[in-house]
């Protein structure tokens, strides 16, 4: 278990390392091939972090109310209240405020930009169709998004793929409409670059597919730090398997928050692969039952 945690958190350095080596390269190629100058990154990221900074203090508010999901008590709700209570005790931190999203979907999510400021939500679907130990898998799985700053982590990403899709568009609006230093376009080193051209074109493809990376990882990690924190990882291995095959969607889930949810909400909508928020189910369970 100990080696998972560690892996994940390793890859997805070197995930934001390679998103930070991105951006700095297109900077670098747009003032010395481009002669844009510099100050075009400073204005994306400036922006970027703007934008950033507003969804950062209020996603949770518009994840939860966009998914329809009400905060319980625990005279409310008290089997799901106390679950998520005793988990926090065993975590060591904050206790969350609780939700639960009326729909037969099988699903769950976290939300918050810090563990004093956290929420999360469970559907009335996966209460009623787990068992004790794995809808425990389940909230240990989200409570771990919370004490890992998965939030937050992500919020770096966004900011990264913000500025390198205002980068593009920049690129577009000054070359196109003849911007920038014309000289220095027209001497740019001939073969790189036009390859310099193709990346920037290909750009905000390429950091949405490291966005998406980076959220398969930390969904591995708190896979990965949730059965640490249960000591049972079959737990949210049936859990994951239950899931997997339930039909249900849910409805209320957008493309904008479904990385949030433990398992992608849109079932056979969604694509695969590459494009995916969640990493397969199959290779969770895997890796969950070759833990020891």
């Amino acid at each position: 278990m100990y080696s998972q945690v560690d892996s994940n958190i390793r890859k997805t350095r070197i995930l934001i390392a390679l998103f930070f080596g991105f951006v700095i390269g297109i900077g670098v190629f747009m003032n010395q091939y481009l002669g844009y100058g510099y100050e075009t990154i400073v204005i994306a990221l400036v922006v970027s972090l703007f934008m950033s900074w507003l969804s950062y203090y209020h996603s949770d508010k518009i994840a939860l109310r966009s998914t329809g999901a009400h905060e319980i008590s625990k005279e409310g709700n008290p089997y799901v209240y106390r679950m998520v209570e005793n988990l926090c005790i065993t975590a060591g931190m904050p206790m969350p405020k609780v939700h639960v999203i009326d729909s037969p979907a099988l699903n769950a999510f976290a939300t918050g930009r810090d563990p004093e400021h956290a929420s999360i939500a469970v559907t009335t679907g996966i209460v009623q169709a787990l068992e004790n130990e794995e809808l425990e898998g389940v909230i240990a799985h989200e409570l771990s998004h919370v004490k890992n700053y998965d939030i937050r982590v992500m919020t770096i990403v966004v900011v990264l793929v913000g500025a390198i899709s205002l980068l593009a568009d920049m690129f577009f609006r000054m070359h196109w409409l003849g911007g920038g230093r014309r000289e220095s376009r027209n001497n740019g080193g001939g073969a790189l670059a036009l390859i310099g051209i193709a990346l920037l074109i290909l750009s905000p493809l390429i950091a949405e597919l490291i966005k998406l990376a980076v959220s398969r990882k930390r969904e591995y990690l708190a896979d990965a730090s949730g059965s640490l924190l249960t000591r049972y990882p079959e737990g949210l291995a049936r859990a994951l398997e239950k899931i997997s095959q339930s039909s249900e969607t849910l409805k209320t889930a957008n493309a904008a928050t479904a990385h949030l949810f433990i398992s992608n909400p849109f079932k056979g909508r969604s694509f695969k692969g590459l494009f995916s928020t969640h990493p397969p189910i199959e290779e969770r369970i895997k890796k969950l039952r070759g833990m020891a």
